[in-house]
Formats: structure tokens, C-alpha cells, sequence
């Protein structure tokens, strides 16, 4: 493995000329697509909300018959889709204001609520504010290990770590309940700074929601099927929602915490302007290469650097302007983390193995993108 001093950080060699001017090119892009939304994009958004809700009555008319073994698996198959839909392509992405320009109060940030146990106030305040603003920054972004997991050797080891092997399992396993929680901000609760005032309404907010979503799942759906049918819907919105909670939680992580995503010191961005802000999100992010469906079912988070370095654009967007973005990286020598979705899954699974344990050395600074022979990243992100 190419040592730390061997592979040159983009950042030292740009001058502050040539990262505002990058800024400059990333800016354009984004003022060129909202310059051009219209009824296009309005109708994509409102298309898959009516596929989604489509596909979530049909399978709770399948599961009427749920006692029945293939509607069973059907049922639960059709429930998994539609709720990975709503969850990511629709949910995430309306939370972010992507569709707040159409000015439609029913497709809206501040009216959406979704189908997962998270109150929309507190995840937007811990995902929207606090991960987009603080990407990385070790110390300020709760999404480095989701405050449970060392998932940077930069985090000093301690033996808890020596089971999130185990726990990594049930946050995929249970992954709406850790998002749940993520804003109560444990670190805070721990060190006694936490506002009980504030702790106390986060805990009822979260206490609501979660209700809501035990019995709409495991008490009025499955009590529709009746007597004979209510503890076979029962499992098969379990086993729907324990879907919905692995694939969102591969997909981010893959996101996140692949080989050569990198982090930051509070040191390092201290005096940020709005070009190394876009330099940071490339650095941070890794993208999934896949087919249109799976960009779909993924919430077009299989774009995630483009997703990082625009936020608040429609997801539908992302594939249009990663060339552009790509092309940007190839002329200023800047890394672009793209791969399989199994490459990218692999190296997150092999970090959280080998981060259980003692030591790991610091990733070494990204070097430039050059275009792969494949689709793999080769440099690894720790020494194992």
C-alpha cells in the first residue's frame, strides 16, 4: 500500500485561486439545473409517489391472503419494494427540499412525513443540518460510526468496539430505529450537556412517531386480515420493514464509508470558503455504479457525491450532471469514488471488522482521479 507521503493531497497542491474557481464550476452546475426545472420534473416526482402508493395497496390486498404461503412471499416482496421507494427515492429527497420549488404544500419539506420510525423535524435537523453542514469533520458529523461504531481509525479505540461487528449487524437489521434515536445526540446525553428540556420532548416526539408505526404495522394491517390471517401479515410487515432497513442501510454506508472516503479535522476547515465546502463533499462521498432501477430503489444515493455536493437538487438530476462532475475531477486531477455496489459494500464491511480491533492507520490522502480500467478503487482505507 502507497504510504501517506507518497500520494498527494488535491488540496495542497490547488492554490485558494483554483479550489474558489472549482467552487466557481460546481455553482454553475447547479444554477444551470434549477434554471431548467419544470413540469418534467414535477411529473417524475409525483409518478413515483403514485407508483409507490400502488405498489403498497397492492401488496396489502395480497396480504389479505397472507396465510397463504406465495402471497405471503408475494405480498411481502411488493411491501419491501414500496417501502424502500417511499423511503428513498421519496422520503429522503422531499425531506431535503429537493421538490420545495414546486411550491406544492402536499410534496413539500416542511408538510412530508414518511413511513419510518424517525420524526421529519429531527431527522432533518441531524441529517440535513448537521451531517450536509459538517460532512466528515471528525467531531462534529454524528454520521462517522453513528456515534456507536469506530468506523475511522482516527477515533481512539476502545473495547466496546470489539462487538460493533455484532451491532453493526442489528443497526442493518433495525436501521429506522437507530435513525430514530441518532438526534438525541449521545455524546451530549453522556458528557451531561444536554438540554433535559430538550431531551424530554426529542424522547416524546420519537415516542409518537414510533407508536404510529407499531400499529399501523403490527396491529391495524394485520388485524385486517383477520383472526386467521393477523399473525402471518404480522411477520410479513416485519420481514417487509426489516428489508426496507437493510437495503437503506447498505446503501448509505456504501455512501460513506467505502475505501478513500475521507475525513477531516475541525483544525482543517476551520476557515473554509465555499470552494473547499465543495472540495470536502467530494472528498466524503462514494458513489455506486448501477442500473437505472437500482439508482431508483437506491434514492439516486448511488449518486452521492453528486447528492453531497447538491443536496437540495432533485434526485432525479443526479445522473444528468455526474459526467460533468467526473469531468471536473479529470482536469484538476481530483478523486471521483465510484465502484460496484459489492466492491463498495465489502470495504465498509472490511473497515468495521478491522476498526474493531486496535490500530489502523489514518487513510492516506486521495490522489488523483484517473479513469479505472474497471469500476474498482484500489487504494485501501486503512493498513490491515
Amino acid at each position: 500500500m502507497p504510504s501517506e507521503s507518497m500520494i498527494e493531497s488535491p488540496l495542497a497542491r490547488l492554490s485558494p485561486e483554483e479550489i474558489e474557481a472549482i467552487g466557481a464550476e460546481f455553482d454553475a452546475i447547479h444554477d444551470e439545473v434549477f434554471a431548467s426545472l419544470g413540469d418534467k420534473d414535477a411529473t417524475y416526482i409525483r409518478t413515483v409517489i403514485a407508483l409507490h402508493r400502488q405498489l403498497a395497496l397492492l401488496s396489502r390486498a395480497i396480504l389479505l391472503g397472507s396465510r397463504y404461503r406465495p402471497a405471503w412471499l408475494l405480498g411481502t416482496s411488493v411491501l419491501g419494494i414500496a417501502k424502500i421507494l417511499e423511503n428513498m427515492e421519496i422520503g429522503h429527497n422531499v425531506l431535503h427540499g429537493q421538490w420545495d420549488w414546486m411550491a406544492d404544500p402536499k410534496i413539500n419539506s416542511a408538510t412530508w412525513d414518511w413511513d419510518t420510525a424517525s420524526p421529519a423535524e429531527a431527522w432533518k435537523h441531524s441529517h440535513n443540518y448537521v451531517h450536509h453542514t459538517f460532512t466528515n469533520i471528525r467531531g462534529k458529523d454524528k454520521d462517522l460510526g453513528y456515534e456507536i461504531m469506530r468506523i475511522d481509525p482516527h477515533q481512539p479505540w476502545h473495547p466496546v468496539y470489539l462487538l460493533q461487528p455484532v451491532y453493526n449487524l442489528l443497526l442493518a437489521a433495525f436501521f429506522e430505529w437507530g435513525v430514530a434515536v441518532h438526534d438525541l445526540d449521545v455524546e451530549a446525553i453522556r458528557a451531561g450537556t444536554k438540554d433535559m428540556d430538550e431531551l424530554r420532548r426529542q424522547v416524546r416526539a420519537i415516542g409518537h412517531k414510533a407508536w404510529r408505526q407499531v400499529i399501523k404495522d403490527y396491529v391495524a394491517f394485520p388485524a385486517l386480515s383477520g383472526p386467521r390471517g393477523f399473525k402471518t401479515t404480522l411477520t410479513a410487515n416485519f420481514t417487509a420493514n426489516l428489508i426496507r432497513n437493510v437495503w437503506s442501510y447498505a446503501i448509505i454506508f456504501c455512501g460513506h464509508f467505502p475505501d478513500q472516503t475521507y475525513t477531516f479535522s475541525e483544525e482543517e476547515t476551520a476557515e473554509e470558503t465555499r470552494g473547499a465546502f465543495y472540495l470536502r463533499q467530494l472528498l466524503g462521498a462514494a458513489n455506486i455504479e448501477g442500473s437505472p432501477i437500482f439508482h431508483v430503489l437506491s434514492g439516486n444515493l448511488g449518486y452521492q457525491v453528486e447528492h453531497h455536493l447538491f443536496p437540495d437538487m432533485p434526485s432525479s438530476r443526479y445522473g444528468q450532471i455526474a459526467p460533468k462532475v467526473k469531468e471536473i475531477c479529470e482536469r484538476h486531477r481530483l478523486p471521483y469514488n465510484t465502484g460496484r455496489f459489492s466492491h463498495q459494500l465489502g470495504t465498509v464491511q472490511r473497515t468495521i471488522l478491522r476498526l474493531a480491533f486496535p490500530g489502523g492507520r489514518p487513510a492516506p490522502k486521495p490522489g488523483p482521479y484517473v479513469p479505472p480500467s474497471d469500476d474498482r478503487v484500489t487504494a485501501p482505507l486503512i493498513a490491515v
